[in-house]
């Protein structure tokens, strides 16, 4: 991650307007939702294979301007939401960019796969000696 909060307060924009839910009158009259627009294409933070990934795994998130919106209107202030806007596509942008741990294959060791078939042998073992022999 080559990006810092304060690196990224640069490069968005914001929409406010106003917000339903909790307030009071005061929703009627405070533009307090948040609407948090970031462009991957005119970023100057990410090189252009990682600005390649960022297209591909958050196609979904993308607007008709090609925009990656986040909207947060929780808080009954301005200020809360865009820092909770802000915090969000920290978290988007850090897991798109995530490449997760290549898993090597391994193989059984030749002495631990002994020591099984020797349990094995040995339990096989115990197990024929409690059986009724009806030959006598």
């Amino acid at each position: 991650m080559n990006f810092t909060k304060a690196d990224l307060q640069k490069e968005i924009f914001y929409k406010t307007s106003r917000s339903g839910g909790k307030g009071g009158q005061n929703v009627n009259k405070v533009s307090s939702k948040v609407e948090l627009l970031f462009s991957v294409a005119n970023s100057v933070l990410f090189s252009d294979e990682e600005k390649e990934l960022l297209n591909t795994k958050l196609q979904s998130r993308f607007n008709k301007d090609g925009l990656i919106q986040v909207i947060c209107d929780e808080e009954r202030s301005q200020y809360l939401n865009k820092e909770k806007a802000v915090e969000r596509l920290i978290l988007l942008l850090t897991k798109a960019l995530h490449k997760p741990k290549i898993r090597k294959a391994t193989k059984v060791s030749k002495a631990t796969k002994a020591a099984r078939l020797e349990s094995k042998r040995l339990n096989a073992v115990k197990k024929e000696s409690r059986k009724k022999s009806f030959e006598d």
